[in-house]
């Protein structure tokens, strides 16, 4: 009997594998007591036991917990700068001067009154606490000095009232801060004792309630009282500090004293001197300083006069009388500042930065010569060896003959197509005439007088009729932009093909090529560019974290800024905070910045792209034209017309080079001088080669329908703009792909093939695009806005619900 054998079909199961699942048993026993090089190249990664895991946790905590401390000790104390404190009253019933009042405690320590212009601040210095404060003000609807200030200050003060927390004027003021960032802020409430005792709980209750909805989990102190006083300055001593990262990779300064030389040439330049305390990093004399408002600037030198407020008076003993001690005040310390004064660091012109903000480009450069005969003989040699074409023939045919026989699918000359004869009519629209007369029914009426509101004439005064058809115009174009995404009118007095002659066709807007740096604009020769912008600024931020040479933080210094206007001094002396950030490399340097915002739900009015607007970039200020396009992950990114409001948008805009992150408020100045908030986000990069593409669509409707195959029209007007677009592919709104296949007649009708039939109510679609540019409008001087009025922005942010 023969035995059975499997035939070809039969189930053959893999063999397992253990692979790196090996245990280490199996391991070991194949290695045999040998180690693979890899474990010895690599670093020794050792399997902590559960006592070491459980102790090494315990150090970390350690680590960080004394990090902290040291830094709440540093802050205030001798050694550090003084505590800064920004105290904003987020309503218009908030007393300011009753706040300073209660804060300026002759009992707590020593208080230095510093009055100029319209800002009022004071220094506090409190021995018994070991810890210095420096208290300054400033209104809501002061809108550049509450965000300057807010970027210096290491606690935000704010005084709520408490029956309505914070009014519309407060609440558009917190939407600004929290969008640039919010350092360490406290939460105090003025006035509640002087409200019944028994609506006192029910107030605190309901304040707190909402509070908890922009400031959750926040404790509400009160300042009625000294006593109360005393422990909200405890709370700020303890507190613990939140970090904004664009102003602590920078040294920054805001200025207590400042001082103008003029030069021998102009009286109108000069050398501005600024003192006050070193924050954030180390102060390079070398570096470009940046003063907010007014522009990049040079250093020539750092001097460190006497500390005008110490924490420690000092005590000098006189050599007559042993016992007798003289304490001298931060006064006499002032008077004494030109003896004590010594240069810290003076510019190394080697060394120092460049204030060069443009490359100025050569016109020469790029520019190409006639080519030589043998360049052209060897292109005329190459372009003979690509048109070879290689076909089968039979033996014996001559290369005179070969040129004369088609290939296996190759097209006859003659085309007997169906639809060559097709004839063009013309359809007349006719009026159509009722031809009953429509009977007129009397109804009973009953005339009444209405006298005229003497309101509507003093309403329609102060309508702008010209903004108003303006304002109307754009949101038509925003509603049309909304239903018919980029669709414009083939024109009839231009030829489409010179109307759209910078315009092309894309296979695929997401995969098909497209060089970054061609036909680029002459601004581009403008600007500087990276390499590699992200391996800059990490090499940029790992050598902040190294030792630098300059003004320590916390040091009394003294800058030397060259090639300053007078009007710097002029705006410091009316009262405007004179803040100055020193720049990392290359940020003085114009590029393309790109940003990523979303648009501000308080703001309705449509914003259109290349519109002027008002920027807030970390810690610049300047004006510019932008671009609007989608945030996405492709290599080309699709134009917005508008700023949208359901989506993060990118803008892109001509600006000196900034490293991320940096937060970005965006501002529209309104014909009233009042600047709008519409939008908020943070810097994405600094990129010059991110394509913004512009897409036009040009819409043709069905004549007649023929399977696959259709006649469109008006499309275009005249057979040659049909010739011209034709290698563009075609598509419909409801999903359909082709191409033209041929013009007809000379009014613009084509034959197109399509991969379906299509129905006599689609549209038939051609994409075109081109790349886009942002203009070259940037402007660093921003004007000073109007001061915020409650009922001018009252229609825009909503008040606070108390309920």
């Amino acid at each position: 009997m023969a035995a059975h054998r499997s035939g070809p079909l039969k189930q053959q199961n893999k063999a397992h594998k253990g692979g790196r699942h090996r245990g280490r048993g199996s391991a070991q026993r194949d290695g045999k007591g040998r180690l693979a090089p890899k474990t010895l190249s690599k670093k020794v990664r050792k399997d902590l036991s559960r006592v070491d895991q459980r102790h090494r946790a315990s150090q970390l905590r350690k680590q960080k917990k004394e990090a902290v401390l040291a830094e709440k000790r540093q802050l205030g104390s001798k050694d550090g700068p003084p505590h800064q404190v920004l105290v904003v009253p987020l309503h218009d019933r908030i007393s300011l001067p009753e706040a300073f009042r209660l804060l300026q405690d002759r009992d707590t320590g020593t208080v230095h009154l510093n009055e100029r212009g319209s800002t009022h601040s004071f220094m506090l210095l409190c021995p018994r606490l070991k810890h210095r404060w420096f208290f300054t003000s400033a209104r809501p609807g002061d809108l550049h000095t509450v965000l300057d200030m807010a970027k210096v200050a290491d606690t935000i003060l704010f005084l709520l009232d408490p029956l309505e927390g914070w009014d519309s004027t407060g609440d558009y003021c917190l939407s600004c801060l929290f969008a640039q960032g919010l350092p360490t802020y406290t939460l105090a409430v003025q006035g509640i004792s002087s409200l019944p005792p028994k609506k006192q709980i029910d107030a605190r209750r309901k304040l707190s309630k909402a509070v908890e909805k922009r400031f959750p989990e926040d404790k509400l102190l009160l300042l009625d009282t000294q006593q109360e006083a005393g422990m909200l300055l405890r709370q700020l001593a303890n507190q613990k500090q939140r970090h904004l990262a664009f102003r602590d990779q920078r040294a920054y300064l805001f200025a207590h004293a400042a001082d103008f030389v003029p030069s021998e040439e102009n009286d109108l330049m000069g050398t501005l001197k600024i003192s006050g305390y070193v924050r954030g990093q180390a102060l390079n004399v070398n570096s470009v300083l940046h003063i907010i408002g007014h522009g990049d600037f040079q250093m020539k030198q750092i001097d460190a006069p006497v500390d005008p407020f110490p924490l420690n008076l000092r005590v000098i003993r006189s050599s007559k009388d042993s016992g007798a001690a003289m304490e001298i005040c931060s006064a006499d310390a002032v008077a004494d500042m030109e003896e004590d004064l010594k240069v810290l660091m003076k510019a190394d012109p080697d060394r120092q930065a460049s204030l060069q903000t443009e490359v100025i480009p050569d016109p020469m450069e790029g520019e190409q010569t006639w080519p030589t005969e043998e360049e052209l003989s060897e292109a005329h040699d190459l372009l003979k060896e690509s048109s070879k074409v290689v076909k089968k023939v039979p033996k014996g045919t001559s290369s005179y003959q070969a040129e004369w026989i088609l290939d296996e699918d190759g097209e006859s000359g003659g085309e007997g197509d169906e639809y060559d004869d097709i004839e063009h009519e013309n359809f007349m629209e006719e009026e159509s005439q009722d031809e009953g007369s429509e009977e007129e029914e009397e109804e009973e009426c009953e005339t009444m007088t209405i006298g005229e509101s003497v309101r509507d004439d003093l309403y329609d005064e102060n309508v702008d009729e010209e903004a108003e058809e303006k304002m109307l115009e754009k949101y038509k174009q925003e509603r049309l932009e909304e239903m018919f995404p980029d669709e414009v009118d083939t024109p009839r007095d231009v030829a489409a093909r010179i109307r759209f002659q910078k315009y092309r066709g894309l296979k695929s807007f997401r995969t098909s090529p497209w060089d970054p740096k061609e036909n680029l604009p002459r601004d581009y020769a403008r600007i500087f560019q990276f390499q590699n912008f992200i391996n800059t600024r990490r090499r940029i931020f790992k050598e902040i974290e190294e030792e630098v040479e300059g003004a320590e933080v916390g040091w009394y210094v003294t800058l030397h800024v060259s090639e300053v206007p007078v009007s710097v001094v002029e705006h410091f002396k009316r009262g405007t905070p004179l803040i100055a950030f020193s720049l990392l490399p290359h940020e003085q340097k114009m590029s393309v910045l790109n940003m990523v915002v979303s648009r501000h739900p308080g703001n309705t009015e449509p914003v259109k792209a290349k519109e002027e607007l008002i920027f807030h970039c970390g810690f610049r200020r300047f004006r510019a034209s932008p671009l609007f396009s989608q945030h996405t992950a492709a290599d080309k990114h699709k134009l917005q017309r508008f700023l949208t409001a359901d989506t993060a948008l990118v803008v892109t805009v001509y600006a000196p080079i900034t490293f991320p992150p940096a937060s970005v408020l965006l501002f529209k100045q309104n014909s009233n001088g009042m600047h709008s908030l519409i939008a908020t986000g943070h810097l994405l990069s600094v990129d010059p080669d991110r394509m913004v593409i512009k897409r036009v669509v040009l819409s043709g409707h069905p004549f007649k329908i023929f399977t696959k195959t259709a006649v469109v029209r008006y499309m275009f007007f005249n057979r040659e703009d049909v010739l011209w677009f034709k290698p563009v592919e075609l598509r419909t709104k409801w999903g359909r792909r082709g191409h033209i296949k041929e013009p007809l007649g000379t009014h613009g009708h084509m034959k197109c093939n399509f991969d379906g039939k299509l129905k006599s109510q689609d549209t038939v679609l051609m994409n075109l695009y081109k790349r886009v540019f942002p203009k070259w409008t940037y402007d660093p001087y921003v004007p000073e806005p109007v001061p915020w009025v409650k009922s001018e922005i009252s229609s825009t942010v909503p008040e606070m619900d108390m309920e």
